[in-house]
């Protein structure tokens, strides 16, 4: 099947499996920042957003996204580089595996409350698991990027 969707801001046509995960398609067309880490929709770790919404892209099937504005955590990189910045400059990243999940959803967060509290941002970013850095930095980058 061809997809028709907008991609990190550019319109593209991707052929594609009509059972292919979105994750999937996006990984063969060399965005690797989304990552398979459970495959069941719990880490986090495939998150990009989906007409503005931060979706699991592990479950969510190429075909639904046909028509969609999608963005990843490489477009966002560009689009957005100050997310990614904060979470350098406060090791809100370890490892490298949840980060660009991370950084997704730190983007939709801030796109819907600017300026988050601390609960907000716990609230807002359960769904995406770390093993390396206990989290404290994460909020850190994220109230950083929030200030930048």
């Amino acid at each position: 099947m061809n997809m028709r969707l907008k991609l990190n801001g550019d319109v593209v046509t991707i052929d594609t499996q009509p059972d292919a995960f979105l994750l999937e398609v996006l990984r063969e067309h060399g965005l690797t920042g989304a990552k398979e880490g459970c495959a069941v929709g719990v880490c986090g770790a495939c998150t990009v957003l989906v007409n503005g919404d931060p979706v699991s892209s592990c479950l969510l099937l190429a075909g639904q996204a046909d028509g969609a504005d999608v963005w990843t955590a490489e477009g966002l990189a560009r689009a957005a580089p100050h997310i990614a910045a904060a979470f350098a400059d406060n090791e809100g990243l370890q490892c490298g595996i949840c980060t660009p999940g991370q950084v997704v959803s730190a983007y939709a967060l801030l796109q819907k409350n600017p300026h988050p509290t601390d609960a907000e941002i716990r609230t807002y970013m359960a769904g995406n698991l770390c093993r390396c850095t206990g989290y404290a930095s994460i909020r850190r980058s994220i109230e950083a990027a929030a200030n930048a």
